[in-house]
């Protein structure tokens, strides 16, 4: 077992001990049961599974220009008079 140090908020750490208390468990076990109770609930698979952030799909839409070197002269000339 790996021993450690935490801190609790001291409403927390009253209810902590008020289940130790009626359970007849020591404070770590209940801390224990509870760190267990949160993993069971975030299992590794789903962090595994999260999504992967994709380049969204282009914009459904149509260019004026359709020539490249056109293009080319277009953004330049856009680029000059913005500078």
């Amino acid at each position: 077992m790996i021993r450690t140090q935490i801190q609790l908020p001291e409403p927390l750490y009253r209810e902590v001990q008020r289940v130790a208390r009626q359970q007849d468990w020591s404070i770590a076990e209940v801390l224990r049961r509870g760190a267990e109770a949160v993993a069971r609930a975030y299992p590794a698979s789903d962090r595994q599974m999260a999504p992967v952030w994709r380049l969204p799909p282009p914009l459904d839409t149509q260019l004026l220009i359709t020539d490249p070197g056109a293009l080319r002269d277009f953004m330049r000339e856009e680029y000059d008079v913005r500078s």
